[in-house]
């Protein structure tokens, strides 16, 4: 079980199950929301993913058609996406997450749209796009 939360600690949440397909993202999008040269993301099921306090701070932004971008009302933290098309999954950001991750990120997605100022290291697979199986 993980817990976690946004900066300012107004929404508190848990996830029951596992992390899978962490990822590095490097697209415009991800780096405007985070603020930086990239998000690192993860997906849990939607099932597993409970707000235990602060729901009424969350806030929503529909970046592209059919995908949603929550995030702190108050603090501005990104939470959690949601694309309509996987309902049973939400996209995390494993910055909010307070406790020890066991699992690890599998690759760089999107580099093509990396800022012109980073330099990727290290020997993670790079992607132009998604990664395999997502």
């Amino acid at each position: 079980m993980y817990s976690g939360s946004c900066l300012c600690s107004a929404i508190q949440f848990e996830i029951e199950g596992p992390i899978s397909h962490i990822v590095h993202c490097h697209c415009s999008q991800c780096r405007k929301a985070q603020g930086s040269a990239f998000a690192t993301n993860g997906i849990v099921k939607s099932c597993d993913f409970k707000i235990l306090s602060g729901e009424e701070k969350l806030t929503a932004y529909e970046s592209t058609t059919g995908q949603i971008k929550y995030f702190c009302q108050v603090c501005g933290s990104p939470i959690i996406s949601k694309t309509e098309s996987k309902p049973d999954q939400v996209r995390i950001r494993l910055g909010t997450i307070t406790s020890d991750i066991t699992e690890r990120p599998m690759a760089h997605i999107f580099i093509t749209s990396k800022a012109n100022w980073e330099e990727i290291k290290g020997s993670l697979p790079q992607y132009e796009f998604y990664e395999p199986g997502r």
